[in-house]
């Protein structure tokens, strides 16, 4: 698996870090930069044109490591070369942010701790010799499937030349994953994962046929189209590409690698697996296929065409791999590399301890409670739980006293580990005992400080039609500890999905849900933590006999103390117009003592909202307790009025994500 032409991965990450934690050096002469510092670009970014000799990023400029979004754009725009560690998980404000990347930039994610979210880069006309690598870039999407709106793209470049993109995972973005347009040239992506997305790749808008892309070992699944569309480019060599159209998820190709308008392709050894449509082209185009494997795939799968035919060993060299042995390959190694970016290929490894679950027996552990229970009861430092993708039917409970876990899916989707249990409020446990109640009845109970869920899905799949005699309240996932991190997960259920507690009713409990989903009808985000749902998007569902109705949340607040934020999310569903409250005032057994409190703010509204978004709940009216807006848009927002509260200016100032969160900065771990 070569990352560097002829350089092995292990061999490639082999050397010492140049840069300081806390500043800015540049490597001396007597510290040999790491590998990954000074590595350049294969395919055509290595080809020496236009008065750039290949692509070698910021290899001749200083190292810098940046933790901000302040400070990743200040180096990234700077006129001067630079390699950028980014060594954090970095949110784009505004959403959609795409920072305007200037020439000779090297832009590294630091194992697998550097994360783009909700937003990406821009690389402008002429800019040029950049290398972007090893990064996570996700979760710009706006609950919009075919966004026409929002043009939020991982990565676009417009006239950008001698580009080197590679080994990333680029996900779930608003537009499209990658757009190479108007006459981008000397491109090279490489080693990337592409995923969750409407268009993958996107290469044209231009009548000019000048530009020459290089495309190789890229896993591009679960995604619809432009996987990649290439228009009009003079030399397009894909080879050693995996693309795969799992018939297990709601995402279906409408076709594979496309040729248009006066492109001439070669496509050599890649792996095609469930595709629609596989390999098309335009009349207009040439295609070339050499030693391509098609399974399960159907549909137009094309080649031939009256253009040149060419080489691509007259441009650059390259050895091809197998292709019987793409898919396995991809899938091992493609995506960000905890041995680029950081001081040695150990660094990562001493961090956090990390124990693997897999229902194929290929980990530790065959099950996430067993995981779980491995934990040392007091555990003073960062547990990785890595679950592998396949469905645990299970339930799952982390107690208080093992802090410090994360239970992480190691898909390149969070729909690719799921774990999902069916019991309800007034399921009856099996020693006899009475039913479990609405906790007990949680698929996943998270009972301990500091500790997160990412990249999985969680379920309730309890049937409601089928049990109308028993109380069908349904948790997926159950809160209940402080500083919990739930980041780009699923959260799937009808009735209260959600419940978010404290420890006791003295005690805080902070949640923070980032680039996440949370389905459900009614009342399926609940309780009395301080909760704050960012960037995220809420789906309304039917009921389980067909009827729209609902309420989102239920805060049971405790006075003085802050409750559910909804910020800059999406709220929508497949439900009747003005069918859904924003929420009710929940009072605990009657308590005069809860202040309940919900505020929506600077997010997008369906239709389903009704115009008197808040309603009474238990005989307690819903404006003696605090319910609000704040600048949110779309068919389901209204203006102000006695029914619908809006904040002030001043006082939205004082209900922003860190006025919930406090002393605590989410990070992922």
């Amino acid at each position: 698996m070569a990352l560097v032409a002829g350089i092995p991965l292990a061999l490639a990450a082999a050397g010492v870090m140049a840069y300081q934690s806390g500043g800015s050096q540049k490597a001396s002469a007597a510290t040999a930069a790491p590998a990954w510092a000074t590595a350049t670009a294969d395919g055509f970014a290595s080809v020496n044109a236009l008065g750039q000799n290949g692509t070698y990023g910021g290899r001749d400029g200083k190292t810098v490591t940046v933790k901000t979004l302040a400070d990743l754009e200040k180096y990234a725009t700077a006129a001067d070369p630079y390699v950028i560690v980014v060594a954090a998980t970095i949110d784009m404000d505004p959403v959609g942010k795409e920072i305007k990347v200037q020439s000779n930039k090297t832009i590294v994610g630091s194992g697998t701790a550097g994360q783009i979210v909700g937003g990406g880069f821009f690389l402008g006309e002429g800019v040029h010799n950049v290398i972007i690598r090893n990064l996570t870039i996700r979760d710009a999407y706006q609950g919009v499937w075919n966004d026409k709106v929002h043009d939020y793209d991982g990565i676009q470049m417009d006239g950008a030349h001698h580009v080197w993109i590679d080994h990333n995972d680029i996900r779930h973005m608003a537009d499209g994953l990658i757009d190479s347009r108007k006459d981008t040239t000397y491109l090279t992506v490489s080693w990337n994962r592409l995923s969750t997305e409407n268009k993958a790749f996107g290469i044209g808008w231009t009548d000019n046929v000048t530009a020459d892309i290089t495309i190789h070992h890229n896993w591009i699944r679960e995604t619809e189209q432009r996987n990649p569309s290439t228009d009009n480019v003079a030399h397009a060599h894909l080879y050693n590409n995996y693309l795969e159209d799992d018939a297990g998820t709601d995402i279906t190709s409408s076709y594979g690698n496309y040729a248009r308008g006066k492109t001439n392709m070669l496509l050599e050894n890649s792996y095609f697996q469930g595709m629609n449509n596989p390999v098309i082209r335009d009349t207009t185009a040439t295609l070339v296929q050499r030693g391509n494997v098609f399974s399960g795939t159907s549909g137009r799968n094309e080649s031939g065409g009256t253009g040149t035919a060419w080489d691509p060993k007259s441009y650059y060299g390259y050895t091809l791999d197998k292709t019987a042995d793409v898919p396995a390959l991809l899938k091992s190694g493609a995506g960000p590399r905890s041995t680029i970016g950081t001081a040695s290929a150990t660094t990562a490894a001493t961090t956090a301890t990390t124990l693997t679950v897999a229902k194929d027996g290929s980990g530790k552990y065959a099950t996430v409670q067993a995981a779980v229970d491995a934990v040392p009861a007091g555990n003073t430092s960062r547990v990785v739980i890595s679950v592998k993708p396949g469905t645990y039917r299970e339930t799952v409970k982390v107690p208080a006293d093992k802090p410090h876990v994360t239970i992480q899916g190691s898909g390149s989707s969070r729909k690719d580990t799921v774990i999902v249990y069916n019991n309800a409020a007034g399921t009856k446990k099996p020693d006899g005992s009475g039913t479990y109640g609405t906790p007990g009845s949680a698929t996943v109970s998270v009972q301990s400080d500091d500790s997160q869920l990412r990249n999985l899905t969680v379920t309730n799949d309890f049937d409601e039609a089928a049990h109308q005699d028993i109380s069908n309240q349904a948790v997926a996932l159950l809160t209940s500890a402080d500083k919990i991190f739930l980041d780009g997960v699923i959260v799937n259920g009808d009735q209260d999905t959600l419940e978010m507690e404290t420890a006791a009713a003295d005690k805080l409990g902070r949640v923070y849900i980032a680039n996440s989903y949370i389905t459900g009808n009614v009342d399926f985000v609940f309780g009395r933590a301080t909760a704050v749902v960012d960037r995220s998007v809420i789906t309304l569902k039917k009921r389980w006999d067909g009827t729209s109705a609902g309420y989102v949340t239920a805060p049971s607040t405790p006075a003085g103390r802050k409750g559910i934020l909804i910020n800059r999310s999406t709220v929508n569903g497949d439900v009747s117009t003005a069918s859904f409250y924003l929420g009710r005032n929940w009072h605990p057994g009657g308590s005069t003592t809860v202040d309940p409190q919900t505020t929506v703010r600077d997010s997008t509204l369906s239709a389903a909202i009704k115009s008197t978004p808040w309603s009474d709940m238990g005989g307690f009216s819903w404006k003696d307790d605090r319910f609000a807006e704040y600048a949110n848009s779309g068919a389901g927002a209204g203006s102000s009025s006695t029914d619908r509260p809006q904040l002030t200016t001043t006082q939205a100032a004082d209900q922003e994500v860190a006025d919930w969160l406090g002393d605590w900065t989410p990070t992922a771990q």
